[in-house]
């Protein structure tokens, strides 16, 4: 039986989801596109395009936008995809007013309208961050785990709420005061006055229960982690890979002096992060990821010994040894080449065994398989073994041995 509908008013699915469509989604990332271009243009109309194409916040933009508009488009059900991009369309929103308030009260372009508008919109990257916190706990069905984190995000947007009036405050009081002041890339000047109240002492406490509750959504994917089998697993370790690469990237990035190293580095680590959402979320080759953590790992291990046996053996050349300092540089970088094929065998093997059973378990068959093999001279046991082995292995859903049949027959 199918259901109709009561007369004049719309099939509640449709009424929920109507907007939620691949062509809101593609609206989305456009607008967020001519923003990205707006915030540009207006970079270098206040001097600040140096600051902005050079650092990594147009990659990052680029590709969070990207997974926002695929995962809404394939998924437009899921509101993970939603909030990725509504929260890049925000934040770029508040960069294009700051910019254009900044040609309005610092530049002296007094002929263009709306530039109040521009000084209050400029804080909304703050409630614009708060968006994707909550990417972590829907990650990555867009489904509460249990009724009781809906309190836990209602607290969550009250702590927000408090935390964003604080930081709007400054902008409405200039405003409203006609006492705007802007630098040249386009954030509010503290006039000196205070913003007391109420709000200097609730802002404080929003932003420490802001801290508690986002901790709250990863220890809860931690705990689901450790429960989970399966493909929910394999979603939550691209999760955690993301995550995980971020957060070392942006530790590096701290030990670099020069800005357009630290810009380059930041801009491919913080990419990780929605990429490993975006992946695990459509399944993306899901299952390889497994593969791409141990190698990943076995690299990053491997860089490190090559790089510290660089130095040491540099330093021995040079300092003990008394070698030439080019001589000592030519004889490290050989005996470092000469030691990486065997140093990068025995660290994935290593790598393998601790963080990669189904590689290592597999590889262990099928040398097993090949060491039976060489003795074997039954074709039917043979056939069975290898079938096993297949199984075992690799576990298809479904297998066939097609034998090819003697020339004489």
């Amino acid at each position: 039986m199918v259901g109709i509908p009561a007369a004049g008013g719309p099939e509640p699915a449709a009424a929920r989801f109507r907007l939620a469509s691949p062509v809101t989604a593609t609206v989305l990332a456009v607008l967020s596109l001519m923003l990205l271009a707006g915030a540009l243009v207006l970079s270098a109309l206040t001097g600040q395009l140096s600051v902005l194409g050079s650092g990594p916040i147009v990659p990052i933009v680029v590709v969070y936008a990207a997974v926002g508009f695929v995962v809404a488009r394939r998924q437009p059900g899921n509101p993970i995809g939603w909030i990725l991009i509504t929260w890049i369309v925000v934040f770029l929103l508040s960069g294009v007013a700051g910019g254009y308030a900044a040609l309005y009260y610092r530049f002296g372009h007094h002929g263009l309208p709306l530039a109040p508008v521009a000084v209050v919109l400029g804080p909304l990257w703050a409630p614009a961050l708060l968006l994707f916190p909550v990417v972590i706990l829907l990650f990555p069905d867009g489904r509460l785990a249990a009724r009781r984190w809906r309190w836990v995000l209602r607290a969550y947007v009250v702590a927000g709420a408090l935390a964003s009036a604080a930081v709007f405050a400054p902008a409405v009081t200039a405003v409203a005061r006609h006492d705007v002041r802007i630098d040249a890339a386009g954030n509010l000047i503290s006039t000196g006055r205070p913003h007391g109240g109420l709000l200097a002492v609730a802002a404080p406490l929003g932003l420490a229960l802001i801290l508690v509750i986002v901790l709250s959504f990863v220890a809860h994917q931690v705990f689901t982690w450790r429960r989970a089998t399966g493909e929910r697993r394999q979603q939550l370790k691209c999760l955690a890979t993301g995550a995980a690469v971020t957060l070392v990237v942006v530790a590096a990035s701290l030990g670099f002096s020069s800005t357009s190293v630290v810009g380059e580095i930041l801009g491919i680590g913080l990419a990780a992060l929605p990429v490993g959402i975006g992946v695990g979320i459509l399944k993306y080759r899901l299952y390889e990821i497994d593969r791409i953590i141990s190698r990943t790992l076995a690299y990053a291990i491997l860089t490190g010994l090559l790089v510290g046996v660089y130095a040491g053996l540099v330093l021995l050349a040079t300092q003990v040894l008394g070698f030439h300092s080019s001589v000592a540089v030519a004889m490290s970088t050989l005996a470092a080449a000469a030691l990486f094929n065997p140093l990068r065998r025995r660290v994935q093997h290593a790598v393998d065994r601790r963080f990669n059973w189904a590689r290592y378990d597999a590889d262990q068959t099928v040398t097993a398989f090949a060491a039976r093999l060489k003795d074997a001279v039954d074709l039917d046991f043979v056939r069975d073994d290898l079938a096993a082995v297949v199984e075992k292995a690799l576990e298809p859903a479904h297998m066939s041995v097609w034998i090819r049949a003697p020339e004489w027959q």
